[in-house]
This record gives structure tokens, C-alpha cells and sequence, in this order.
């Protein structure tokens, strides 16, 4: 959105950091339609992935993992001058053990500076997931999730059942992918409730930049 302020323009977009880990592309394809919709809605998007710390073998020995690798190697490393810049984050992890992946975490215990600057509050922030299992951990990994942003003095807009595409994708804490061990792709039910998060998303971003 362009305002108009004593004859000079000015650009009013909401800024949207998605952060995000994913072993085997799930994630990565929910975040980049997450960032694909919140550009679309008008926001200005930074796509960041975290730091691998699995070692190489581990990777080289899963195809699929080496694959996403390789496919998302131009995507840059979140930093935490991402979320400082940003009025909204969206935060993608698959779940381990039905909590947040290493790699998200070890990038979150990193923000201790800019939290304590007091640099993450009063943003809006959001979370996503991708279990292995049916019932393996959507709702316990993005309400972990939910404990950093609170702790952040985050704004947590959840996509709720605000939708016909959330009865359909049945979460209402987020998106959320079961891939079946592997087996299944992510699919438009899945993309459909991502348009749906990042919509409101951008949405209440706006709203809370605005006030």
C-alpha cells in the first residue's frame, strides 16, 4: 500500500520474514508458498532458511534429504536481523519427536541480543509443520513453536478455522503436511491452507503496522 504524505510517497508495505528448516523439501515447499502468497497480498518478503547441522553423511545417505539440499541452495541463511526487519514472521519446522527440529531451535537460542533489546516484540508471528506420522506431532510442534513467540511478546495470529480451506486441511493452529513416511507430496489441501495463513498473516501485519 503507497500513502501519500506531504507530496512525497511513501512505502507502506508490510515486511513478511519466513524462516524455516526442512530436511526433505516439505517445508520448503510450504514456505515458498506462504512467501509466494504474502508477496502477492502485498507484503514484502524475505525467504530464509537456518543452518544444517546434520553431518554430511547423514544427508548424503537420504536422497530425498541430499535433494532439497542441493534445490535450496540459493536460499539464503536466516539471520537475526531477519526478524528485527521484519513486521511479521512465519516459522516452518518438520516435528521431532512432536517439537521443533535442532536447526529451528539452535537458530531461535541465537536471538538472545535482539530479544533482550526488546527487537521481537509486537510483531505477528505464525508457525507450520510437516509429521511422518498422521497423529506424530502437528499440533504439539507448532504450539511449542508458539512458546518462543510469546516469549518474544509476539502477536500469534493463528489461521483458526477462519476458512473453508482450514475444515478442509482440519488444523487450526497452522499448516501443517502429514507426508506418510515419506510417501506423500505436498499437496493443494496443504497449499491451499498456506494461502489461507499467509493471507491473514499480511492481514493482521498490516493492521498492527498501521496502529
Amino acid at each position: 500500500m503507497i500513502q501519500q504524505q506531504e507530496g512525497a510517497t511513501v512505502d507502506s508495505r508490510v515486511k513478511v520474514a519466513v524462516v524455516y528448516y526442512s530436511a526433505t523439501g516439505n517445508i520448503a515447499q510450504i514456505a515458498q508458498e506462504i512467501a509466494d502468497t504474502a508477496e502477492k497480498a502485498g507484503a514484502e518478503v524475505r525467504l530464509r532458511k537456518v543452518a544444517e547441522l546434520a553431518p554430511q553423511s547423514a544427508i548424503d545417505g537420504n536422497p530425498g534429504w541430499a535433494a532439497n539440499v542441493a534445490a535450496t541452495a540459493d536460499v539464503p541463511l536466516a539471520t537475526a536481523d531477519d526478524l528485527v526487519w521484519a513486521d511479521a514472521v512465519v516459522m516452518g519446522t518438520p516435528t521431532r519427536f512432536g517439537n521443533v527440529a535442532a536447526q529451528l531451535k539452535q537458530f531461535l537460542d541465537t536471538l538472545g541480543p535482539v530479544w533482550q533489546q526488546g527487537l521481537l516484540a509486537d510483531k505477528v508471528y505464525s508457525g507450520f509443520t510437516s509429521t511422518g506420522t498422521l497423529h506424530g506431532g502437528h499440533e504439539s510442534t507448532l504450539l511449542a513453536l508458539a512458546n518462543t513467540f510469546h516469549h518474544f511478546g509476539g502477536i500469534v495470529v493463528a489461521p483458526g478455522y477462519t476458512h473453508p480451506d482450514k475444515f478442509a486441511d482440519g488444523n487450526p493452529y497452522g499448516t501443517s503436511h502429514h507426508d506418510a513416511g515419506g510417501t506423500a507430496t505436498v499437496d493443494e489441501t496443504v497449499r491451499a491452507a498456506a494461502r489461507v495463513q499467509a493471507e491473514r498473516v499480511v492481514k493482521f501485519a498490516r493492521a498492527v503496522a498501521a496502529a
